[in-house]
């Protein structure tokens, strides 16, 4: 084990309601009425652990919480936000009275599992992308509450931006983004939609066009930056299932059109349905991807599950069958508490 390190500060703010405890499983609730009762509150120890491997995120968050419920005499251990994690490695041990903790299981092992899910998804894509930029995409498939959780855990698997504001203050980073078809289709000429995005932004947002609304994408991304000129940052091709998706093929061709036509300053953006399996696709084809937008498979992935297990009472070993009684060492916890 490590050294101590001061707690980490949460990137988003405690809410009221997991600080009463009203988003916990009701029979935490219960058992903290029950034991207070009955004058029962001995130190315990508690670890986490979690169903598989993945990166962990979400541990600022909860070494916040833990900050504001423990007493000055517990004690915690966790690994880093941002660490990778096996299965059944322990990723937090917390020591201390039972009843100032005990509460928050739920909200801890929510925490963990959603947060962990999303950045572990996003660190997929980023290895397939072998330093190709990958940006988050997918605020669209989840609940605006999570957004900003979603788009900080993608930040923490690697991704390079996220598409929210929201994300991206709690990210520290810049919100990252191009034009959607409503804006072309609305002034019913990408080219049109094009002159007015640059003539209205500010200069530090990149001028990327979508290019792949009314024509054929390389014709598209060829009329852009035949008005844009070297103003044009660079193309996003987000080409409908309907249409095949966008291929390796596709971004060859665009790529080719314009540095024949003198465009070789404009980047290539893509987006659409994009996995570590249509990322590893694209980069062994050969295709010159400047930048993924990756969408679903991000904010869609699956929590990873973690467990909360009491494996010391009072000092004593102890441990629920099917289990090891005692604290399972591991030397990459540090002293976060």
């Amino acid at each position: 084990m490590t050294e101590e390190q001061p707690v980490s500060e949460s990137p988003f703010p405690l809410s009221p309601q997991v600080l009463a405890g009203d988003t916990s499983d009701v029979y935490f609730l219960r058992t903290n009425r029950i034991m207070e009762l009955e004058g029962v509150n001995p130190r315990v120890t508690m670890e986490f652990f979690p169903s598989g491997d993945g990166t962990l995120c979400g541990m600022k968050e909860v070494l916040a919480l833990l900050g504001q419920a423990l007493p000055p005499d517990a004690e915690v251990w966790a690994l880093n936000e941002g660490d990778p994690f096996r299965l059944k490695e322990i990723v937090l041990r917390v020591t201390a009275s039972y009843l100032s903790f005990g509460v928050y299981e739920t909200a801890i092992l929510g925490i963990l599992a959603h947060e962990s899910g999303w950045a572990t998804a996003a660190h997929e894509c980023v290895e397939a992308a072998q330093g190709v930029p990958i940006v988050s995409f997918g605020a669209r498939h989840v609940h605006p509450a999570v957004v900003a959780a979603m788009d900080y855990a993608a930040t923490v698997g690697g991704c390079v931006s996220c598409s929210t504001p929201v994300g991206a203050e709690v990210a520290g980073v810049s919100p990252s983004g191009t034009m959607p078809h409503a804006i072309i289709i609305c002034f019913g000429d990408t080219a049109r939609a094009a002159v007015a995005f640059d003539k209205h932004m500010p200069p530090e947002v990149p001028r990327i066009v979508l290019v792949d609304t009314f024509h054929d994408e390389p014709e598209e991304a060829l009329q852009v930056a035949e008005a844009l000129g070297d103003r044009l940052h660079g193309v996003r091709l987000d080409t409908p299932g309907e249409r095949g998706g966008v291929t390796p093929d596709l971004v060859i061709e665009a790529r080719a059109r314009l540095d024949l036509a003198g465009f070789q300053h404009v980047k290539l953006f893509v987006s659409g349905g994009v996995t570590p399996a249509r990322i590893r696709a694209f980069l062994e084809a050969g295709a010159p991807v400047d930048s993924f937008g990756v969408g679903s498979y991000i904010s869609g992935a699956r929590p990873v599950d973690f467990t909360a297990d009491i494996k010391e009472v009072e000092g004593k070993p102890v441990a629920k069958r099917g289990r090891i009684p005692g604290i399972v060492a591991n030397p990459r916890l540090h002293r976060a508490i």
